[in-house]
């Protein structure tokens, strides 16, 4: 680590409880903080904590939060020597951070070349391969027609995944599960890949059965130094998003977790790679196979935080401000046990959103427990964005204490005038399987589709 100086004031191009989070990482750093805000959010949390607020449009994200140039003012209006993205929005859109560059404008990421690079899911897979990180078996590349999707799929065998190159949030994926099925998977995947994202090309990965998922968490300093902090289980999962997180994984051993926390942290230094990183895996019968690189801080990065005592926000503004990594691999330790609930605001049954005013908010405390949210009793949350309200973070000794503290915690949690996903979270921690960690990435959909009580 060395002097370079930190920023003067940060821009925080982002909203809820994740703006928040970065605002709370800026103060305790002496950093001056410009929320940004639209016209729905004038009265959100971290606008009214902030130094300074612009209003950069209306509720829309795209007329807001995507708005690039109303973000380029603002800067040039606060004098804003620095962005932080959070996560979603703009946080892994490469043109975004060199039109910062080209202003003189700290991006809080990696370069563009690397958000771009890990943001195309073929280029992305070739790029692990060289660096010698484990792949799912697959096409090298585009899958051109649906006469060479049934070729590689008769190579690498059946079920297999037909996948967005340009995907994300499940869109464009489909399984296949025999010959007869390829042509109408094929057709539907391509329809859906162009439609969300303007691009139809799709590859094809090897289907795993039960897998986990399982992401490592790395940090690089853009000098060819990395370091890993283990390993978060995003297993329970609907619709290929993720629920609830943990860490450590109860499926991963110790000697696993330094095995592919090694090759990865390699693999970020030989890269070159700057700032936070997340590289993720599926996970079956002892082996690892990259899915993809996550850019940018993750939603889940709270239990990272529990079980090192390392603040990731903070990291990651000292490592753009070229003041390097605060630590080195043989100073992280893994203390106890983390879980995080994402809490919504929706219909526990239907997941319907459950936009409104909440009447009453008391968010539970203690040992151990920890909730990042923005939302405050009287706080009206609106209807333009993402349904995810909170975070509710738990810290035990060991996975029984954790999982014990989680139960007392989401009873005392109270939200009322809309509807969350509380009730769910009272279901799971007291489900046999997640007692005894015994569960994969289909677990929950199959186990709401059964009939949870909250469902």
């Amino acid at each position: 680590m060395n002097d370079a100086p930190l920023f003067g004031k940060i821009l925080i191009a982002n909203r809820g409880e994740i703006a928040l989070r970065i605002l709370r990482a800026c103060k305790e750093l002496g950093i001056a903080t410009v929320a940004v805000h639209s016209t729905a959010d004038s009265d959100a949390m971290h606008v009214r904590l902030a130094d300074e607020s612009v209003c950069i449009g209306p509720p829309p994200a795209r007329d807001s939060y995507l708005n690039i140039p109303q973000l380029l003012a603002a800067c040039e209006i606060t004098g804003a020597d620095a962005v932080h993205p959070g996560y979603g929005f703009l946080s892994e859109n490469a043109r975004f951070a060199e039109i910062l560059e080209a202003h003189n404008i700290a991006f809080i990421g990696p370069s563009a070349e690397h958000i771009r690079t890990m943001g195309d899911k073929i280029e992305a897979k070739r790029t692990a391969v060289k660096l010698g990180i484990p792949v799912v078996p697959g096409s090298e590349g585009a899958v051109p027609n649906e006469i060479a999707a049934r070729k590689i799929a008769a190579e690498i065998g059946y079920p297999v995944l037909v996948k967005a190159k340009a995907g994300g949030g499940g869109r464009g994926m489909k399984v296949v599960r025999g010959p007869d099925e390829m042509a109408s998977a094929f057709a539907t995947a391509r329809a859906e890949a162009m439609a969300s994202f303007g691009d139809d090309s799709l590859y094809m990965e090897k289907y795993l059965e039960k897998p986990r998922h399982i992401e490592v968490q790395v940090f690089g300093d853009g000098r060819h130094n990395a370091v890993h902090l283990g390993e978060r289980d995003c297993s329970l999962q609907r619709r290929h998003q993720k629920v609830w997180e943990e860490s450590p994984s109860p499926a991963i051993t110790a000697e696993q977790r330094a095995t592919i926390g090694g090759i990865v942290s390699q693999a970020i230094a030989e890269l070159g790679y700057s700032g936070a990183g997340t590289i993720e895996f599926l996970y079956e019968d002892g082996e690892f196979y990259f899915i993809e690189m996550n850019t940018r801080l993750q939603v889940e990065h709270p239990v990272t935080e529990a079980i090192t005592g390392i603040d990731l926000v903070n990291e990651q503004i000292r490592i753009a401000a070229g003041q390097g990594l605060s630590f080195t691999q043989g100073d992280v330790t893994f203390e106890g046990h983390a879980i995080e609930c994402r809490i919504n605001a929706e219909d526990p049954r239907t997941f319907a959103a459950s936009p409104g005013r909440i009447a009453n908010y008391h968010p539970p405390g203690g040992l151990g427990v920890r909730v990042d949210s923005a939302v405050y009793q009287g706080y009206r949350i609106p209807p333009f964005y993402d349904s995810l309200i909170g975070k509710l973070i738990v810290h035990g000794r060991n996975r029984e204490e954790c999982m014990n503290r989680l139960r007392r915690a989401l009873d005392e949690f109270v939200i009322d005038g809309i509807k969350t996903t509380i009730p769910l979270f009272r279901d799971l921690v007291v489900d046999p399987d997640i007692k005894d960690g015994r569960y994969d990435i289909h677990w929950l959909e199959k186990k709401l589709a059964s009939g949870l009580p909250s469902a």
